[in-house]
Order: C-alpha cells, then sequence, then structure tokens
C-alpha cells in the first residue's frame, strides 16, 4: 500500500528532489498527515502485515522503513518540513541531506504496487552482486542485483543515499542476468 501526498498543481515539480526524513518513534503516519496537508508533497510506503493479538488476528498497515518518510520539495521548503511536528531531522550522508534519485522511489513503488513478493528491508551493506532484470510477474523490466542473504538468493533495490536496501523473494525463472557494464 502506498500514500501519497496530492500534488499541489500550482507548484513547479523543478528542481524538487527526494529527500528522506527521520520522524519520532511511530508518528510517521501523523507526519504524512500533516505533510498533506501543508500541500508538501510526501510518499510513506507502507506494507500489510498479520499481526497476533492474544484473542485475534487483524490485517494492520505498518511503515516499510520504520520512522522515516520522504518528502519532494524545493530548497526553499526545506525548513517547512523540519516544522512539522514529529519531523526529528532529515537523513544526512556525507555531512548533507541524503537526495534520494527519482528512480529509486519508483521502483520502491513499483516494487509496493505489486502484493506477490513479501518485501523485506536489510540496514545491512551487501558486496554488489551480480546486475538482474526481473523477465516476468508484473515486475516485469525492474533492475535490480542478486545477493546471498542468510542462505537464499534474493533479488535487491537499494536505495544508496539512505544506506538500505529492500529484498525480495523472486523465483530464479523469473530473472536475466544483464550484461556487465564496463
Amino acid at each position: 500500500m502506498i500514500h501519497d501526498a496530492k500534488i499541489n498543481k500550482n507548484n513547479s515539480s523543478e528542481n524538487k528532489v527526494w529527500y528522506a526524513v527521520y520522524t519520532r518513534s511511530r508518528t510517521e503516519k501523523k507526519v504524512l498527515a500533516e505533510l498533506e496537508a501543508k500541500n508538501i508533497e510526501c510518499f510513506l510506503p507502507l506494507q500489510k502485515q498479520l499481526r497476533q493479538w492474544k484473542d485475534r488476528k487483524k490485517w494492520v498497515e505498518v511503515p516499510l522503513i520504520p520512522g522515516y518518510c520522504f518528502v519532494r520539495i524545493t530548497r526553499k521548503d526545506y525548513d517547512r518540513v523540519l516544522q512539522i511536528k514529529n519531523v526529528v531531522s532529515y537523513i544526512i550522508f556525507e555531512r548533507k541531506a541524503a537526495v534520494i534519485p527519482d528512480n529509486q522511489i519508483a521502483y520502491l513503488r513499483l516494487v509496493l504496487s505489486q502484493s506477490d513478493f513479501e518485501v523485506e528491508v536489510s540496514f545491512e551493506n551487501f558486496t554488489p552482486g551480480e546486475q538482474v532484470e526481473i523477465i516476468q510477474t508484473p515486475l516485469m523490466g525492474l533492475r535490480g542485483e542478486l545477493a546471498d542473504v542468510h542462505g537464499k538468493s534474493r533479488f535487491i533495490v537499494r536505495l544508496n543515499s539512505i544506506n538500505t536496501v529492500f529484498m525480495l523473494d523472486v523465483p530464479a525463472e523469473y530473472l536475466t542476468k544483464l550484461p556487465h557494464e564496463h
């Protein structure tokens, strides 16, 4: 499940870039609502999980990356985001707010829009593996890399600027190896 803010048509999308912001614990949905109320383009990746209570089980939507929300803003909106209640800071990489490339956000949206695969998040930094492309399923054309995680082959999509990896269990027959780039 994906939650996106409505895009304010009066704002030019020129010079807008994606940033990751760190939120207070368990306030991601509140931050999303406040960002939307201020017409700030935002994205909160959510995933349905089956939660167990003493008396029942229930499907709930939980943030895929706890404590993170993504905003697409111009430089002039940088401070406006920090004024939102429960936004702690921007994710910093090399002393600057980490810029998330548009294509990585698009990949994440595509992966989450397909409920056929369970998405797992890892904050480990894997040694880059073979580059592969999905050739079947609704994710056809998505490129990533193959990694060996706990003895299992996984298809991974990286968000390098926040050192995060999204892993999918994709059967090998759905993948093709990409030629090496020199």
